[in-house]
């Protein structure tokens, strides 16, 4: 924990879950910030992964809640994004739902939208990335233009047949402004069929992060955090922390030690007891 410049402590990253906490009784965008300061914790992530379905006054509704309670709110966009697919009208779908969940996200007050850039077919990783990069610069050109801040972030992906390992992550973040890394642990975890899961290695990831992106990412990262099922191919499920290999311990010793400031989502199937279970293993490395 930290003071500001006001003298009030505060916690350089904040904790929340992906989708309104299981124990919301109002299932409703509003009633999941409620539960979410409730819990007295501190994110919440709205997922639009099936399609972006609130209308600009509901977004107002909710952006005001969650100012009025403190929370800080992130946005996944939809699953159907690919901006190396073979036809051209599903790249252009896919500009235009990350452009539509932006616009979106500006209303509601939100910092980064979370997306899933690409998939491979088979192409070079430097093939797509110049794919990627070429759709990513047309939807932060139009985004700046409507003088829209909000901050894109590709998300590392838990399957080899996805464009989004560390590196190629890192790489889209250095070519296109206003692009961060939604680096996923478990993804990385499960990408490299167990690797990335000590403290040595989390700090591997931190540290090439910090060292490519600056402060402009060590003071505004976003995570995603659960246990996870994997295999030779990568990704298979989430699983509920303690019932997976994943050492969040070790993770939440190397996000400390770093002084990494931003959001841990947790997107385990128990949502918000994984994502209470890291914000205090996080707060007790802090005391």
């Amino acid at each position: 924990m930290r003071k500001n410049s006001n003298g009030v402590t505060f916690l350089p990253l904040l904790f929340g879950t992906a989708g309104v906490p299981i124990s919301s009784k109002d299932r409703s965008s509003e009633g999941g910030v409620r539960r979410i300061r409730e819990l007295d914790l501190g994110a919440l992530e709205l997922e639009f992964v099936q399609g972006v379905r609130m209308g600009e006054e509901k977004a107002k509704k909710v952006g005001a809640v969650a100012q009025e309670d403190n929370v800080a709110l992130s946005c996944h966009a939809p699953y159907y994004i690919n901006l190396n697919s073979r036809e051209p009208e599903k790249i252009t779908a896919s500009r235009d739902r990350i452009l539509h969940t932006s616009r979106l996200s500006k209303i509601l007050g939100v910092r980064s939208v979370i997306f899933h850039p690409a998939f491979n077919h088979d192409d070079p990783s430097n093939v797509v990335l110049e794919r990627v990069v070429r759709e990513l610069s047309l939807v932060r050109d139009t985004l700046d233009a409507e003088e829209n801040h909000v901050v894109l972030r590709p998300e590392t992906t838990g399957k080899g047949t996805q464009f989004g390992d560390l590196a190629e992550t890192i790489r889209i973040s250095k070519e296109v402004p206003g692009v961060l890394p939604c680096i996923d642990f478990s993804h990385l975890h499960a990408r490299t069929n167990g690797r990335y899961n000590s403290y040595d290695e989390f700090c591997e990831i931190l540290d090439l992060t910090a060292e490519e992106l600056g402060d402009r990412w060590v003071k505004n990262v976003h995570f995603h955090i659960s246990g996870i099922e994997y295999g030779l191919k990568g990704e298979k499920r989430h699983l509920v922390l303690k019932e997976s290999d994943l050492r969040y311990e070790e993770l939440m010793k190397a996000c400390h030690s770093f002084g990494v400031e931003g959001l841990a989502i947790c997107e385990s199937p128990n949502l918000e007891d994984d994502a209470l279970l890291l914000q205090r293993t996080y707060l007790a490395l802090a005391k």
